[in-house]
């Protein structure tokens, strides 16, 4: 049986992690306590003499390939980017919640929605804690919600800082303490790689994973280290100064507004040298495993992108736009904005793919190297 000590060698080591935090997360959770996350971000072993080497960190991590097969029959998977029961265009309803969220707010018009309705007693998500920073937390509350929402600066909606060298996008982290306040409804916001390990957990049954009982995807091109030296570099390609932005966003590009309503436009392919190691091997853009996965591409400005993939995530959807605290795209502005917002997610979906598959088969052709 293989343990974490084999998810060192064949994940850490040749910089496959994505700090998803699932590893450690499960076994802090089941009070084992042999793992924690440093202080980049990385799981590594708290105590090595509490592990029993019951090999399911190993097994739910999303970069090996066990469960594969029975997460994917579980989530009624299918070619070419996951299930797709619905695509649609909409916006949070209330101009309030639009005002301070990203992509017209849809994320946060939901979670508000679940609330509103006691559908849950909690949800994972992140809260700005400084300038383009967030940190993982756990709202109880539709205030805390509405204060979470926005964007700042990461895919993942996700990023918690360590160090001006090194950010980490975990949300799951926030299991702990929502065992500790005995939340037994939970929504979960987060990347492609947080939501698979936390579906194969679900395959595997594993405590705390029975209380999420919806996943919010969000989609991902990857997510960005934004320490002092990349922002430094990423403003002189922009030809800004990071004291003049007042918002940032990123779908096929990254859209920088300025205070003085001026908009700056940087392409994907010029923040490589910002994206993390592990995430080129990364081939999940859309959410494939969520219950909804949003996103700004293909959707006009201040709308969002969304994608129902389970009858339990159509329902609620559904709920909500019958309750009015969403609004759809009018058909009568572009006929056919569903199926040319499927149509951008699904282009941008191959070339994640391809690109990790081109990737891949390139790091198999070369030396193991650890990268940090």
């Amino acid at each position: 049986m293989k343990t974490f000590f084999n998810l060192v060698q064949e994940v850490q080591k040749p910089g496959l992690c994505y700090r998803c935090g699932g590893c450690a997360i499960f076994c802090t959770a089941i009070n084992y306590g042999a793992l924690e996350i440093d202080s980049n971000g990385k799981p590594v072993y708290g105590d090595m003499e509490k592990c029993i080497e019951c090999g399911l960190c190993y097994s739910i991590c999303p970069q090996i390939n066990d469960l594969d097969e029975e997460t994917r029959r579980k989530a009624a998977w299918s070619e070419p980017m996951g299930r797709v029961i619905e695509t649609t265009v909409i916006r949070a309803a209330s101009p309030e919640i639009r005002d301070q969220a990203t992509d017209g707010g849809a994320v946060t018009g939901l979670l508000l929605h679940l609330f509103n309705r006691n559908r849950i007693d909690g949800a994972i998500v992140t809260r700005p804690v400084g300038r383009f920073q967030r940190q993982p937390f756990l709202a109880t509350s539709k205030e805390e919600v509405l204060e979470s929402s926005g964007f700042f600066f990461d895919t993942s909606h996700g990023m918690k800082r360590f160090s001006d060298q090194y950010v980490t996008f975990s949300t799951i982290e926030e299991f702990d303490p929502m065992i500790k306040k005995g939340l037994r409804r939970v929504a979960l916001v987060g990347t492609p790689c947080q939501i698979k390990s936390l579906r194969k957990m679900q395959v595997l049954n594993l405590i705390p994973s029975d209380a999420i009982k919806i996943c919010f995807g969000l989609f991902c091109s990857g997510n960005f280290n934004f320490g002092t030296k990349e922002q430094q570099r990423l403003a002189q390609i922009a030809g800004i100064c990071w004291d003049d932005v007042t918002r940032i966003n990123l779908k096929d590009e990254l859209i920088i507004t300025l205070n003085t309503g001026a908009v700056k436009t940087v392409p994907l392919d010029q923040m490589e040298f910002m994206k993390r190691y592990a995430c080129h091997y990364c081939s999940d853009y859309a959410a494939e495993f969520a219950d909804i996965s949003f996103g700004g591409i293909g959707a006009a400005d201040g709308w969002t992108t969304v994608i129902t993939r389970t009858p339990l995530g159509r329902a609620v959807l559904a709920d909500a736009r019958s309750c009015s605290r969403v609004e759809q795209f009018s058909i009568e502005d572009n006929p056919e904005f569903a199926s040319s917002s499927l149509q951008a997610v699904r282009k941008a979906s191959a070339a994640k793919k391809k690109n990790a598959r081109y990737k891949r088969r390139d790091l198999e052709n070369r030396p193991v190297q650890v990268k940090f």
